[in-house]
């Protein structure tokens, strides 16, 4: 069974109408089991302040002229031939031989009109929807790690528990929008159908927006079709209600390859969201100068936007940034540098200027939860949000380069999406936060702990914090003096022995068990 030519339309089954009978019931969040302290912020979050732009608009206009010469006459590989066919239909010059595509600009204009500015997403529960575009924010769990890491098992392979354990986290914590591919990778399970049962964990230990793996068209479709089923509706129906996203990545230098292209063509032809990331690594996988880099950077990012639009004009398509150095002496790569901040304030305006949804992420280079973790990943964090970046990928969790996924590193990092959540809040400037009533009731030299302004608003005032420890030396000394990875490992322990899944219809619980099984059974025939 191929890639190519596979589909698994749904049949009406009891599931749907159960969903469709208590879609009401998972219309609001439900109460929170655990007992940890988090924040609380509109479920949609919005950012209220302008983004920084680096670049002058000339600049801008600059690194689109030049993304045009690469685009025109230097040319972008596909390595699929559908890709290239469906370039070649549309007026780009394919050389079938080796793979290169030359995108007219008049092609990729026509691409950019039928992009959609904004997009929602919708999950299982219609309350955990998701908008991408315009001031959206969204911030993702780690994806794609293939070991994991905490401070009671040490380092390992990524393993099914494993993931579970970390999308039960994402779960946990409101601040975490969506889950990403593969939060690690189950490396006990089958190749060919470990994402069936990574799909299986995201829809029934979460019910938020969840990636699908577009490595070629069977697994794409295999993540479409479950998502339908949890809500009750064919995939037909998806197709204008869209609810999953993927990735697809650039093979950097300037190479689409064939699975990844039909992946996306897949997610596109349904309606489903694609974010086209280029994996830019200057002095590795694209010219040493950022100015360089940008440039190929956004040629990359517009011909995999012109492919989505050219499988189905208004497919949900999102511009991806991920931008960063090596280290020239040893050719490691290095996140949250000055070097990677600048990247991302500059995608943001690049994405802008065609008024295309934007991703960013949160990465750190630091093989351990330390001071070097905190600072890249607070830089990366800080330039994706001020870069006006809707989508934040690999927001929680992002370890040693992206090799491995961190459970005390989740927690940190939730920590800081939560400082960002406030940072980015409107501000209030009505009479009743003006407070000056309180300045009338509390005399010169006095103090406002009681004053009724404060008491008021002595729950909500501030964002509390989980992870960090204001108290006194003496204080957090007699309470066991632990640093700030020691209480990271408590957090999560208690978020996962509190933990209890979303509420799951039975008949839809049967029917992706059925789902799974029987395409199970198809993949594996098919390897016989």
């Amino acid at each position: 069974m191929s890639d190519e030519t596979a589909e698994h339309p749904e049949s009406e089954t009891g599931a749907r109408v159960a969903v469709r009978r208590r879609r009401g019931a998972d219309s609001v969040r439900r109460p929170r089991e655990s007992g940890i302290q988090q924040g609380h912020f509109p479920a949609i979050l919005r950012r209220s302040l302008k983004p920084i732009e680096p670049l002058s608009a000339e600049q801008i206009e600059a690194v689109h002229r030049a993304s045009l010469t690469i685009l025109e006459e230097i040319g972008i590989e596909f390595m699929g031939r559908a890709a290239r066919d469906l370039f070649a239909r549309a007026g780009a010059r394919v050389d079938h031989a080796t793979g290169l595509v030359k995108i007219p600009a008049a092609l990729i204009e026509t691409a950019l009109k039928t992009a959609p500015e904004s997009f929602r997403l919708t999950p299982r529960n219609p309350a955990r929807a998701i908008e991408l575009g315009h001031d959206a924010l969204a911030f993702g769990l780690v994806a794609g790690p293939p070991n994991v890491h905490d401070c009671v098992g040490g380092r390992r392979a990524g393993n099914l528990a494993d993931y579970k354990r970390l999308i039960s986290l994402a779960q946990t914590f409101d601040i975490i929008h969506l889950l990403g591919n593969q939060a690690t990778a189950p490396q006990e399970l089958p190749v060919t159908s470990r994402h069936l049962d990574c799909y299986l964990a995201n829809v029934t230990l979460t019910d938020k927006v969840y990636h699908c793996t577009a490595i070629g068209r069977e697994r794409a479709l295999d993540g479409i079709d479950m998502m339908a089923i949890s809500r009750g509706l064919t995939r037909e129906e998806l197709r204008d209600d869209p609810g999953v996203l993927t990735i697809i990545s650039v093979n950097s230098p300037r190479r689409f390859d064939e699975a990844m292209s039909d992946g996306l063509m897949a997610m596109s032809e349904w309606g489903q969201a694609v974010v086209v990331t280029p994996f830019t690594l200057m002095g590795a996988m694209a010219p040493v100068s950022l100015a360089a880099a940008l440039a190929q950077q956004n040629a990359e990012a517009l011909a995999g936007i012109a492919l989505s639009q050219l499988t189905r004009p208004g497919a949900p398509v999102v511009y991806g940034a991920f931008t960063s150095n090596v280290d020239l002496r040893s050719g490691a790569p290095a996140f949250g540098t000055a070097e990677n901040a600048r990247a991302t304030l500059a995608g943001g305006q690049l994405a802008r200027r065609y008024k295309l949804p934007y991703r960013a992420s949160n990465a750190s280079a630091s093989n351990v939860v330390d001071a070097q973790a905190a600072y890249e990943s607070q830089m990366s964090l800080w330039s994706s949000v001020m870069g006006g970046a809707n989508l934040v990928y690999h927001g929680a969790g992002w370890m040693e380069g992206g090799l491995t996924a961190s459970f005390e590193k989740v927690i940190l990092d939730v920590e800081m999406l939560q400082m960002m959540a406030t940072l980015v809040q409107p501000f209030d400037t009505s009479d009743a936060e003006l407070g000056l009533d309180a300045q009338r009731e509390v005399m010169p030299g006095g103090h406002f702990f009681g004053a009724q302004h404060t008491l008021a608003r002595y729950q909500t005032a501030f964002q509390r914090p989980l992870l960090a420890d204001w108290r006194s030396y003496p204080a957090w000394l007699e309470d066991g003096g632990k640093n700030t990875t020691e209480r990271a490992t408590g957090i999560w322990q208690q978020a996962l022995a509190d933990f209890a899944p979303p509420p799951l219809d039975a008949a839809v619980a049967e029917a992706l068990d059925a789902f799974v099984a029987k395409r199970q059974e198809e993949r594996k025939n098919a390897q016989d």
